[in-house]
């Protein structure tokens, strides 16, 4: 990755055919006041935009033992955005082990604003465009396979206006020829993702059928009273079977994650719904939780119909499936279906 900035790395043997599986140390003073400690195998770089402004990037490498075979397969990596409150930390908590541990190498990116990643200056962090520019700049500059790109709530948005600008546009290229400004995926998988439409049809519908949820929603996130409640920080993102300590702990790092709004939300519903995808081909997954506080099922069947995809429903777990005690039985659908893609690939 020679792009992205430098970092204090303490001397460790290299084997040949891996990466460095030590804890990056950061070279300058966190961002976030409750900063989020890597687990073993996980390291975080920096990736230089062309702004100018550095993004936050969590990755950990694949485990698999049996690391020739690795080398040599077709396992595309994988790509992780986050939605409003959260930062690559919600990823690496559970996800991050788990997929690299079954043979993927994995990277979770902080939106500008967010974790440890650079602010720019203005009063909100971006837009689809220039998150989803990001978040294409990352993958031209550091990632050799086309990945795929996993999406959570809004982040989930994001990846939909990411799929939908694959080779839509382009630029010389250094061998002279076009590249596109979106690289290839190898697919996408949406969860708990905002719909095409955006979130303006799941709060009126809240507003008619489910007043209070829809109060509570509204004071949880607009007011940003789930930072304060932790009732309210445990019913909009997480199961009730959740431990309050637990739910305590992503309080706080969610309270600290976003230093900025991802949008203008006015703006961003007018712009809105994404365009449809190019190609009909394009392998998408939608999963999300019956008991999702935010998304509901009608906005996840949305998705489903914008892409031809069934959508698939998880029980027992809430809308921060990533980090929710529950977080397996929604991760294993996802591993079910990346090996499945991963195994038509590999057939081509």
């Amino acid at each position: 990755m020679a792009t992205l900035c430098n970092l204090i790395l303490p001397k460790v043997p290299q084997t040949r055919g891996t990466t460095t599986t030590t804890r990056a140390v950061l070279r300058r003073d966190y961002k976030m006041k409750v900063p989020y400690e890597l687990k073993q195998g996980q390291s975080r770089l920096f990736h230089k935009l062309p702004s100018g402004l550095n993004m936050e990037v969590l990755f950990q490498k694949c485990s698999n033992p049996d690391e020739e075979e690795k080398r040599y397969s077709k396992t595309p990596p994988l790509v992780f955005v986050h939605g409003s409150f959260h930062a690559a930390w919600c990823w690496a908590e559970h996800w991050l082990p788990f997929f690299s541990l079954n043979g993927y190498d994995c990277y979770a990116l902080s939106l500008l604003g967010q974790g440890e990643s650079d602010s720019p200056a203005a009063a909100v962090a971006g837009t689809l465009q220039t998150h989803a520019g990001d978040i294409a700049d990352f993958i031209h500059k550091e990632i050799k396979l086309p990945p795929v790109l996993l999406g959570h709530s809004f982040g989930g948005l994001i990846v939909q206006y990411y799929i939908a600008n694959i080779g839509s546009e382009a630029v010389e290229g250094s061998d002279s020829e076009k590249e596109s400004l979106f690289p290839n995926l190898a697919g996408a998988v949406l969860v708990c993702s905002v719909p095409p439409s955006g979130n303006s049809g799941l709060v009126w519908r809240y507003l008619f059928s489910k007043p209070i949820a829809a109060f509570k929603v509204t004071r949880s996130l607009a007011a940003k009273a789930f930072q304060t409640s932790l009732p309210l920080c445990k019913e909009t993102f997480f199961s009730a079977a959740m431990e309050d300590q637990l739910v305590l702990r992503y309080q706080h790092l969610m309270t600290e994650s976003s230093r900025m709004p991802l949008f203008d939300l006015r703006k961003l519903n007018a712009s809105l719904p994404v365009p449809r995808l190019e190609d009909p081909a394009f392998k998408v997954l939608v999963v999300g939780a019956k008991d999702d506080f935010i998304v509901d099922m009608e906005g996840l069947s949305e998705t489903g119909r914008f892409y031809g995809v069934p959508p698939v429903f998880i029980e027992g777990v809430a809308h921060d499936m990533m980090i929710d005690c529950s977080w397996t039985k929604g991760v294993e659908s996802i591993l079910s279906w990346l090996n499945g893609l991963n195994k038509d690939r590999t057939q081509i």
